[in-house]
């Protein structure tokens, strides 16, 4: 028995963008074959240790425009007499506070 090819030859667009294709795929094959761990130089607690001081930062800035903001807040309620602004701005102060001071009541926490 005769087996009977019924597949279409590619041509002409087709055929390129499939040749760009399986190239595209064996390019990146072979560098995730090939590849060469590299390691890193260095001790990786201290990276960690200024990663976490940076991030610590940026929550001391956060916290300090917040408490700004706050400050803001309750001297123009003591301003527009409006006791609900007021009760926002302490609240916003407090939590201004304790986001400026977190990392310090962290290590409280944990020392």
């Amino acid at each position: 028995m005769k087996k009977v090819n019924n597949s279409k030859p590619l041509k002409g667009k087709v055929r390129k963008g499939f040749k760009a294709y399986v190239y595209a795929v064996l390019c990146i094959t072979m560098l995730v074959i090939f590849s060469v761990t590299a390691l890193a130089a260095g001790d990786p607690v201290g990276v960690v240790n200024n990663l976490s001081t940076f991030i610590f930062g940026l929550i001391r800035a956060v916290g300090l425009i917040l408490l700004g903001f706050g400050i803001v807040q309750v001297g123009l309620s003591l301003k527009s007499h409006d006791p609900s602004q007021r009760a926002n701005g302490f609240l916003t102060v407090a939590g201004g506070i304790v986001i400026t001071f977190a990392k310090e009541i962290l290590d409280l926490i944990v020392n």
